[in-house]
């Protein structure tokens, strides 16, 4: 219809609109009207992005409008970033009550998404780095409400530090593509790589394979991957609700960065390298290190560099679909996680009460065993039903059985007792449902006709395999000296962020605020009652 191909661009323009006017007014409302006014403009924004994403599906939307993009990458994406804000500011409005700075987190959570919206529906390269920006920095801003805390003041000037290293990559990337294409119109760039079945590698210039690696090492920056990590586990010093935001909506920019760029990314062997080694091996190291934490909000840190470096690797093998799945799974859970993380602190004592019992070899032989069949079918019934290449890669098989054996292994622990007929009724449902929306996703995105290294998937499958192992010696095998070892390098985090550290101070030092005594805390306290 034509009407609606000349209002989608106001209705797009609608929601960064509605979230920074928001913005504004917070700052001069008194402070109950301020989160009402919030409330309303992430409703509003929610509403128009469920909206917008119905008429993409209709396939009544066309696929630029003005200077935004409308296919369903960036309209889902839109929807999942508004309803983070949504749910975030409904959270805050009770969680910040008694804070003294409440109207500054209202206009800056605003702030934040309404700069992610124009990050992900922007056509135009300026403007996506502008907003990128922007979205870096009002975030530092929410990093430091607690500006007195000293981990919180180190995280947010270590963050500062590599966004800015993240925003160059990408900034010389962009020059490159637009000296290439002559254009800075992201969908013509990416349209000319759209064909890849078309395309080999070796026809890319050196300048289309520099420009796909520093997208490539920007992610890496961006999402957090070993060794630059640490901010991210010291930024839980902020309030639950700027870690929810930032976990639940801004981390995975990164991997939207590189999906958004596929196209080139998958024709740059080097680009697919880079992310595969760093990120794979990142992510196997992450996961192990989070087995050793106590904290919730730490662990769940360490749990988001690891399904962050996860989404990279899906990203560099080609299977975008799925790290399409994975990024809105990990978005909501995270989110969810750190807003009931006070829950999930009594959920673990209860869970940790429980005395456990280590499998014997039988029960990991059989649960491998019955595990290796239900996947095999579902390979098999896949493979039949289509030749599309989100089925061909071996190592998201080979995942998917080493999680279903854990979970039918241990189910004879009192930790997670259960009968057999129930844990293989979940492991069926876990099969059936990765691959029903592994199959929806790839019908939301276009074909990318990339066939998967072997040796790719040689090498995820290894870490896998490896992870499975650390997983074994971490919870089963304490009791063997190199277990006993490998715990205590996790338990250090590998001693990466503390070289990182000392290597950014030195470099870029930084006056950290001293630590308040609780003595001068309450004696503060007690005169400013008075």
């Amino acid at each position: 219809m034509q009407w609606i191909e000349l209002l989608s661009p106001w209705l797009l323009a609608l929601v960064p609109i509605a979230l920074a006017l928001g913005a504004a007014l917070s700052t001069r409302q008194p402070r109950e009207r301020a989160w009402r006014t919030a409330q309303a403009t992430t409703l509003c924004g929610l509403g128009v992005s469920a909206l917008l994403l119905g008429l993409g599906a209709a396939q009544l939307l066309p696929t630029v409008s003005g200077g935004w993009q409308t296919a369903p990458l960036q309209l889902i994406m839109l929807l999942l970033a508004n309803f983070i804000a949504f749910v975030v500011v409904r959270y805050s409005a009770t969680y910040l009550q008694g804070e003294p700075r409440q109207r500054r987190f209202i206009a800056l959570v605003q702030a934040v998404f309404a700069a992610v919206s124009v990050a992900v529906l922007s056509d135009h390269l300026v403007l996506f780095l502008l907003a990128w920006f922007a979205i870096s920095l009002a975030m530092h801003q929410l990093l430091m409400f607690y500006p007195d805390r000293p981990r919180a003041a180190l995280a947010a000037h270590k963050k500062f530090l590599f966004a800015r290293a993240a925003e160059l990559c990408a900034l010389t990337a962009f020059v490159l593509l637009y000296l290439h294409h002559d254009t800075a119109r992201i969908s013509v760039i990416i349209g000319a790589y759209g064909d890849s079945q078309a395309s080999s590698e070796g026809t890319l210039t050196l300048g289309e394979q520099a420009a796909a690696c520093l997208l490539a090492l920007a992610a890496l920056i961006k999402c957090a991957q070993l060794p630059l990590h640490g901010w991210l586990i010291q930024v839980v010093e902020a309030p639950t609700p700027v870690s929810a935001a930032l976990h639940g909506g801004v981390i995975n920019l990164g991997g939207y960065l590189l999906l958004l760029f596929s196209p080139l990314l998958l024709q740059s062997a080097p680009a697919q390298a880079l992310l595969l080694v760093v990120a794979g091996i990142g992510s196997v190291l992450a996961a192990l290190v989070m087995m050793t934490r106590v904290s919730i909000k730490v662990r769940l840190a360490w749990s988001t560099s690891a399904q962050m470096g996860l989404m990279l690797v899906e990203i560099a093998l080609g299977l975008v679909e799925l790290a399409l799945l994975h990024l809105l799974a990990h978005s909501c859970y995270k989110a969810y996680a750190f807003l009931s993380s006070g829950e999930a602190v009594e959920q673990d004592l209860l869970r940790r009460r429980a005395p456990g019992r280590s499998p014997t070899p039988g029960q990991w032989l059989s649960a491998g065993l019955a595990s290796a069949v239900l996947v095999a079918g579902a390979v098999a019934l896949a493979r039949s039903l289509t030749d599309a290449p989100a089925f061909a890669a071996n190592s998201p098989w080979v995942l998917l059985t080493l999680a279903l054996t854990v979970l039918l292994a241990e189910r004879g622990s009192e930790r997670t007792a259960g009968g057999l007929g129930a844990f293989a009724g979940l492991a069926a449902l876990v099969v059936l449902a990765y691959v029903g929306l592994k199959t929806l996703f790839a019908a939301f995105l276009p074909a990318t006709g990339h066939t998967v290294s072997p040796w790719a998937d040689l090498w995820v499958s290894a870490l896998f395999l490896l992870l499975f192992a650390g997983y074994w010696l971490k919870r089963h095998g304490l009791h063997h000296r190199g277990s006993q070892t490998l715990n205590r390098y996790c338990y250090a985090g590998f001693y990466l962020d503390e070289w990182v550290t000392r290597t950014t101070l030195k470099l870029w030092p930084h006056e950290l605020p001293g630590r308040i005594k609780a003595k001068q805390l309450h004696t503060a306290f007690r005169g400013s009652s008075l």
